[in-house]
């Protein structure tokens, strides 16, 4: 399977006034993993534009299972599970510096021809492509 990881540590800005990491900053999270599975099968967004596609997220599924706190470091991995009709990616955010894991998540993204704003049901083959290179 496709993976990448991705590092962050907590900023102060980042927690609620329970001194919690706020949940929406997650999804963040998940972006700097997901933007590095991209880079890694060499699809960036500026490569899908380049080809004439957008994915936006059409779904997500996140559940927490431990807090993080300002200054925590944290690993996101982000696993390509599903690519043929859709791209979905599996996540895990690791706190090591509790040596817990706080969040396990999901996300779905379609391919959307950019001219016509239309959303694809199989995903085009140059994506198709760009995994199978991964493969070899």
């Amino acid at each position: 399977m496709i993976s990448a990881n991705a590092f962050v540590t907590v900023a102060f800005q980042d927690c609620d006034p329970m001194q919690v990491v706020w949940h929406g900053n997650y999804y963040r999270y998940l972006e700097e993993a997901r933007r590095a599975l991209l880079e890694k099968i060499d699809f960036s967004y500026q490569e899908m534009a380049l080809h004439g596609f957008a994915y936006p997220i059409v779904d997500t599924r996140m559940k927490f299972v431990s807090p993080a706190q300002h200054a925590h470091r944290l690993e996101i991995t982000a696993r390509l599970t599903e690519w043929e009709n859709r791209l979905r990616m599996d996540f895990v955010v690791f706190n090591h510096t509790t040596g817990k894991v706080c969040v396990k998540a999901h996300t779905i993204q379609c391919a959307v021809q950019l001219n016509s704003q239309e959303m694809l049901l199989a995903s085009p083959q140059c994506l198709l492509d760009k995994v199978a290179a991964c493969y070899k």
